[in-house]
């Protein structure tokens, strides 16, 4: 896995950075620790400018070229995940309940880490733009940025992010044009009847059989109502109601969540989980209310700027480490919002065989941490060459 010597220099440094990172976590919008903290790494680089507290506790730091350019944009997120961690290591979280479980600290590292580099070489034109993002996780602090202007009001041109992937190769690249990530919905739904004795039925209106009904009916969504070849994933994933065996309660309660990535898709579930609850609403003469939240949009990668950062990743990885067609997977990221408003692209980085993301063994590979700060980089450095 070559790596940029400059940044190969400096490798432990940033091992240094990602473990007080992991063992100081945050969560959501309120990741002021963490920004000062890169705040003052930023500083210590010599970066020319730095805006805090966007989106709260968010950052943009720009570095300026050797000519003038447009101005190009990478993004880490930064914030963590209330899981309590059972790594064991020496560097794990000293907040109960808290842990970088997804790999963030080792995002917000390694654009650190190019960010070091391209401050002592500048050896590009226009310049760059280093977003901290906070609230990935839940929030959506990407769209609260680009709500707050960033882009306008730093010129962005393009955008770039990636992602740790446990189970994949060390240092491995693997990405794809177009959609490469599901947007996601949440619906919640509240069946409300009359409660009684469970020896006297005929006296109640029962919630857990139009709950039931709910259930089975949504599950016809997928396999009658749209497209095979359509990528869609609907999950029930609670059922609440009762509390003993001789009840009929007053309430059922059904949670879940909707992956789509076409948006007549979308629209498509929406629509029919409307209509099941209006429907067993009047077939079981009770009340049904649905909550439905669509939620971050699909990520979307620009072909082109997919093309270019594949070549960029060759460059570092080797051709046989780095795959242009991955293809999609339902899981969410808000990096979203932001290439809905720029060309760019979205990556994943693998950081080998590990605990999976979101588990409370999991914990970032440091090994891998130079790979994409050297990536980062070099993005800069072939899109905006300084002569």
């Amino acid at each position: 896995m070559p790596v940029i010597n400059r940044i190969a220099d400096f490798t432990d440094d940033m091992t240094a950075w990602r473990r007080h990172l992991h063992r100081n976590p945050e969560l959501g919008f309120d990741c002021h620790g963490t920004a000062a903290f890169i705040a003052d790494r930023l500083r210590e680089f010599g970066v020319d400018q730095i805006h805090e507290g966007i989106a709260r506790s968010g950052i943009v730091a720009i570095i300026e070229g050797r000519a003038e350019g447009p101005t190009i944009g990478l993004r880490a997120d930064i914030d963590a995940l209330p899981i309590h961690e059972a790594t064991g290591a020496e560097w794990a979280s000293t907040v109960p309940g808290r842990m970088h479980a997804c790999g963030h600290d080792g995002h917000a590292t390694m654009l650190l880490g190019a960010a070091r580099y391209l401050a002592e070489t500048r050896n590009f034109a226009g310049r760059v733009a280093l977003i901290f993002q906070p609230a990935e996780e839940d929030g959506g602090g990407a769209d609260i940025m680009v709500q707050e202007g960033i882009i306008e009001r730093f010129g962005i041109t393009r955008v770039f992010a990636m992602h740790n992937n446990p189970g994949q190769a060390p240092g491995s690249f693997v990405t794809t044009p177009g959609p490469i990530m599901a947007a996601v919905d949440t619906f919640e739904i509240n069946v409300k009847g009359q409660g009684g004795h469970g020896a006297m039925p005929h006296l109640t209106v029962d919630p857990i059989v139009a709950a039931v009904a709910i259930v089975s009916g949504i599950q016809t969504i997928s396999s009658r109502n749209h497209y095979s070849l359509d990528d869609l994933a609907i999950s029930v994933t609670q059922i609440h109601a009762g509390s003993a065996e001789n009840i009929v309660p007053d309430s059922a309660y059904i949670n879940g969540t909707v992956r789509t990535f076409a948006p007549h898709v979308r629209e498509m579930v929406a629509r029919r989980i409307r209509q099941i609850c209006e429907g067993q609403a009047t077939a079981y003469d009770l009340s049904v209310d649905l909550d439905y939240v669509q939620g971050y949009p699909a990520t979307v990668n620009d072909p082109a700027q997919t093309d270019f950062a594949t070549a960029v990743a060759r460059e570092i990885a080797g051709d046989a480490a780095v795959s242009d067609q991955g293809g999609r997977e339902m899981g969410a990221e808000d990096f979203s919002y932001m290439l809905n408003e720029l060309p760019g692209c979205y990556l994943f980085m693998g950081q080998g065989d590990t605990a999976g993301l979101h588990s409370p063994d999991y914990d970032f590979n440091d090994e891998v941490a130079p790979v994409g700060a050297s990536f980062f980089a070099r993005l800069v450095e072939r899109a905006q060459p300084a002569a």
